[in-house]
């Protein structure tokens, strides 16, 4: 299988799952309490966002890629 078409598969597979989930969460620690021996964190819970056209332009890119790659001469 040729690289362009292994890309625009990746791609393409990005692309739905980031129109379907639009987005990801992550966990992270934060300092509360630094003093001395005493230490104390509390996690905080982020989402980054991911807009459904971005989700929509990686899939139309994997699928031209495909279509490009299936294409070329080997």
């Amino acid at each position: 299988m040729k690289s362009t078409a292994v890309l625009g598969i990746v791609l393409a597979v990005l692309g739905v799952l980031a129109l379907v989930y639009q987005g990801f969460n992550y966990t992270r620690q934060k300092a509360v309490i630094d003093v001395g021996p005493i230490h104390a964190t509390a996690d905080e819970r982020e989402r980054v966002s991911i807009p459904p056209l971005v989700g929509g332009l990686v899939l139309v890119a994997g699928v031209v890629l495909v279509l490009v790659g299936a294409k070329q001469k080997g």
